[in-house]
């Protein structure tokens, strides 16, 4: 979701900065670009740690959703492309789920903002055990839509997101953004999606998937 589906990265770069200095901590870009992708208990952990404030990860990351949730909720900045890509997915019957690092109270404001029926399955960070890189955000989302992950297209925009798509089995349709993605043996690059259509998707994935 954050950088494919939406650009609210910088969203998030804000709160860590505002929440940080309110706490009279440390911050840096740098830093923050190390959280892209990130498990969100894994990234409250990191700032705890790296910023040199006194809160415990669960409240950081409470205060994270809050400032970016009053962002989305103003205005949803939708990547160029997703939001027609995800019609068209729609208009052909092709299943599609979210998985995303993000809890469910951040994606609600973003699943409000689509048609109704626009995934079959959420996957957020707060329902599953262990978060990307590890597959089992992908693997459960394959799972609820009853397909082989190899038989999936991933759209990711980190290298966090690209190995847990990887380790499930999926093609990785990397869209970069605010970080740069190494390759990857199942990892095909695009600048935006804008243009792509359901059969580039499953162009991806060959003759005998797509």
């Amino acid at each position: 979701m954050d950088g494919t589906l939406v650009d609210t990265e910088p969203y998030w770069i804000e709160t860590e900065f505002a929440l940080v200095a309110e706490h009279g901590g440390t911050w840096s870009m740098e830093h923050a670009l190390n959280l892209v992708g990130n498990d969100l208990l894994v990234s409250g952990a990191y700032i705890r740690e790296h910023a040199g404030i006194d809160l415990s990860a669960e409240a950081i990351v409470d205060r994270l959703l809050d400032g970016v949730i009053e962002r989305v909720e103003k205005e949803v900045p939708w990547r160029p492309g997703a939001p027609e890509l995800l019609a068209a997915l729609r208009e052909a019957g092709v299943p599609c789920a979210l998985v995303t690092m993000s809890w469910a109270r951040f994606a609600a404001p973003v699943l409000a903002a689509l048609p109704a029926d626009s995934f079959e399955t959420v996957v957020t960070g707060d329902r599953v055990t262990v978060g990307k890189p590890h597959p089992e955000p992908y693997l459960a989302a394959a799972a609820a839509l009853g397909v082989d992950p190899a038989a999936c297209v991933a759209i990711e925009d980190s290298n966090t997101g690209a190995k847990s798509a990887e380790a499930a089995g999926c093609t990785v349709l990397v869209v970069p953004n605010h970080v740069p993605v190494l390759e990857g043996e199942r990892r095909v690059f695009r600048d935006t999606l804008a243009g792509l259509g359901p059969a580039d998707l499953g162009a991806m994935l060959g003759p005998d998937l797509g």
